[in-house]
């Protein structure tokens, strides 16, 4: 799925990526960098403090390694909508922000967790402007925002894509 990820974002035109996680061979690319959080699986705040260390772009998409129906389409949307509001995040159905699927000026962003005392990724994104990019589901398709966090998730994704595995 991180591979699914990255390849949308690269296609976006993200010219760097930062994966915050083991190093995985079958993503080591130019312009593909590796780190991590400390603790390790300690969490999006820490993942996100971890990964802009090595972030030199002045805009920058934070994405989940989880979101296997996410597209550059998607991407280039969020990154639309980002520039005249300073940020943006995708939106569910529900009308809840996805923070895992949104588009930051880094400057701004690290301001933010520089000055930021809490741990929940919310409270840090949600006081920064931001558009949100609502998307509708096609009838039959799961929706650009569907995460896999558990090997229930995984199997329900793979019964409704006919994916084996």
């Amino acid at each position: 799925m991180v591979e699914t990820v990255v390849s949308a974002a690269t296609r976006a035109g993200a010219r760097s990526v930062v994966v915050v996680g083991p190093v995985r061979a079958e993503l080591a690319a130019p312009g593909v960098s590796f780190t991590s959080e400390e603790p390790a699986g300690g969490g999006p705040l820490p993942a996100l403090r971890a990964g802009l260390r090595l972030v030199s772009e002045p805009w920058m998409l934070l994405l989940a390694g989880d979101l296997p129906f996410l597209t550059s389409e998607v991407l280039e949307l969020i990154v639309a909508a980002a520039r005249p509001a300073g940020g943006a995040v995708l939106g569910d159905d529900g009308g809840r922000p996805q923070w895992l699927a949104s588009c930051w000026q880094t400057g701004e962003l690290r301001a933010a967790l520089g000055s930021y005392m809490g741990n929940s990724l919310r409270g840090v994104l949600s006081s920064l402007p931001y558009a949100e990019v609502t998307m509708a589901t096609q009838a039959g398709a799961l929706p650009c925002w569907t995460d896999c966090d558990t090997p229930e998730d995984l199997a329900t994704i793979r019964s409704l894509t006919g994916d084996p595995g």
